[in-house]
């Protein structure tokens, strides 16, 4: 089950073509490179040679942008009632994953439609997507976890940006996987687990992440604090060669053989590309949802 992030108005991935995208986030055109898209552009015109920015990679590692156009370090883009930071960074990345609106649009109904209050954890945060659209979906509480505070602090602008610092978001720096057990040492638990795990990585303290070696722990970890009557439990994954049956598979291995009230869905997640009207996948995801 594939799905396509096609609610924005602030967004647009207008084209692609030789390893890039071409993109609009609000009123500010960037290009990119972007590994799946190994067909060339059709029509390089003059959006595609005269971008704002344009981010150049190394062949020795990493990259930068090349600035075509001035525009301010950051600003504002919104989703729905959603309102988030964006600013290009010194790794491609622009603080947000626009793909991801398809996961949020799938939280915010199973949480608003919910008969109970849910707490949810959020791990792998990054600059929280999620966690904003699950606060605002009505959820008691969320629960932010990242190893890193630059991207806390990021999602903690997205949090006043969005009005939602009246709701009840706890943001934790943390290596996840002792975050996870401390909190079954202290009995709390979740009606909704999201992670979104990188495929290498390091904690605050330097703590090793792989997600082939690691994945499958921490789930089994979060499965212990996993509430009696769970809503949902999502996987998503940007790594290379993992095809949506990897997730599926750990998730039948684990949150179904405990959860049989339940059914799972995996699939890409892809945003659509304005002028060839075609699709570029983006990633992958795997959830258990309550049936």
């Amino acid at each position: 089950m594939n799905q396509v992030a096609e609610n924005w108005k602030d967004y647009e991935c207008m084209d692609t073509g030789n390893g890039e995208k071409l993109e609009r986030w609000k009123d500010i055109i960037l290009r990119r490179p972007d590994p799946q898209v190994i067909w060339p552009i059709a029509d390089e015109d003059a959006l595609w040679k005269q971008p704002h920015a344009h981010y150049h990679r190394s062949k020795s590692g990493g990259g930068s942008w090349e600035y075509k156009k001035k525009f301010k370090d950051s600003w504002t883009i919104e989703y729905k009632n959603l309102r988030f930071k964006v600013s290009p960074t010194g790794f491609k990345h622009t603080g947000l994953f626009p793909e991801q609106a398809a996961n949020w649009d799938f939280m915010m109904d199973k949480i608003s439609h919910a008969d109970q209050d849910i707490r949810v954890l959020n791990l792998f945060a990054y600059t929280g997507g999620a966690t904003m659209a699950c606060a605002s979906a009505g959820a008691s509480e969320v629960v932010h976890v990242d190893a890193s505070k630059g991207m806390v602090n990021w999602a903690k602008e997205n949090m006043m940006l969005s009005h939602l610092q009246d709701r009840k978001i706890r943001f934790i720096v943390d290596d996840v996987l002792k975050f996870v057990q401390r909190e079954k040492r202290r009995g709390r638990t979740y009606h909704a687990i999201i992670m979104d795990p990188p495929s290498y990585g390091r904690g605050p303290n330097g703590e090793v992440w792989k997600i082939e070696e690691q994945l499958y722990p921490l789930i089994s970890a979060c499965l212990e604090i996993l509430d009696e009557d769970p809503l949902f439990f999502l996987v998503n994954s940007y790594t290379t060669g993992f095809p949506p049956t990897v997730l599926y598979n750990l998730l039948h291995a684990t949150i179904a053989r405990k959860h049989d009230n339940g059914y799972i869905e995996a699939g890409e997640i892809g945003l659509p590309i304005t002028r060839s009207q075609t699709i570029l996948p983006c990633g992958i995801y795997g959830r258990w949802v309550k049936e």
